[in-house]
C-alpha cells in the first residue's frame, strides 16, 4: 500500500504582519524616548554659565567721566584760598609780549641808583602786562645782559627760581646792586648840594 504523496508548498511560510507593525512601533518609541532624553541633556547644558561668561548686572553702567588735566586737579581739590598759582603760559609767547614793549636792558652796574632806575622802569612795564609773580620774574631775567646775566646764573644756582616770587627777585637784585655805602654817599651829596645857577632838573639829572 503506497503512502499519499504530499504536494511541498512552493512559498515559505509568510510572516505574521501584525508582529511586524508592533516591532517598528516599539523601535519608534524607543527612538521618541532617545530624543526626548537628548532635548533634556542639551537644555540642562544650556542652563550652566560659561566659566568666561559674565553674569548680566542689573545695576547700570555709570557714565564715563572725562578725566581732569593734571595741572588743574590741585587747583579744584584743593581748599579754597589756597589754590596755587595760575600755570606761567608759554615762555616763547611771554617772551614775544615782553618784547613789544621795549623793555630797558640791564647790564651790571656799581652804581645803585643806576639799578634803582632800571628795576623802577622794569616793574612798571610788568605792571602793565597783567603778569603773575614768576612771569614778572621771567620777563626780568630776559632783561638781563652780560654781568647781570652771570649775576643771575649764580642765583639759579643757589636756589630754584622756578617759584620765585616778584618780592624775592628783588631781594635777591638788592643785595647784590644795592651798596648802602655807596648809595649813602649820593644821597648825602644830593642833600648838602647847593643849587646855585643851576635848575631843578639839571640838579636832579646830576645824581
Amino acid at each position: 500500500m503506497s503512502r499519499p504523496h504530499t504536494r511541498a508548498n512552493p512559498n515559505p511560510q509568510e510572516p505574521d504582519l501584525a508582529n511586524i507593525v508592533a516591532t517598528l512601533q516599539r523601535q519608534l518609541q524607543e527612538q521618541q524616548q532617545e530624543t526626548n532624553q537628548l532635548r533634556e541633556q542639551v537644555a540642562q547644558l544650556n542652563q550652566i554659565p560659561q566659566v568666561n561668561e559674565v553674569p548680566p548686572q542689573n545695576n547700570p553702567v555709570p557714565p564715563t567721566v572725562p578725566q581732569v588735566p593734571e595741572i588743574y586737579q590741585e587747583v579744584l581739590l584743593a581748599p579754597a584760598g589756597q589754590q596755587r598759582n595760575p600755570p606761567l603760559v608759554r615762555e616763547d609767547l611771554l617772551y614775544e609780549r615782553f618784547s613789544q614793549m621795549k623793555a630797558p636792558e640791564f647790564e651790571g652796574t656799581t652804581d645803585p641808583i643806576v639799578a634803582n632806575n632800571w628795576l623802577i622802569d622794569i616793574q612798571v612795564i610788568l605792571d602793565f602786562m597783567g603778569l603773575t609773580e614768576q612771569e614778572k620774574v621771567l620777563c626780568a631775567s630776559f632783561a638781563l645782559k652780560k654781568d647781570a646775566r652771570l649775576w643771575w646764573m649764580t642765583v639759579q644756582m643757589r636756589r630754584n627760581v622756578a617759584n620765585m616770587s616778584w618780592q624775592d627777585f628783588v631781594a635777591e637784585f638788592s643785595t647784590m646792586y644795592y651798596n648802602r655805602e655807596i648809595l649813602a654817599v649820593q644821597q648825602n651829596e644830593f642833600t648838602s648840594f647847593k643849587q646855585g645857577s643851576m635848575s631843578v632838573m639839571e640838579a636832579v639829572k646830576k645824581f
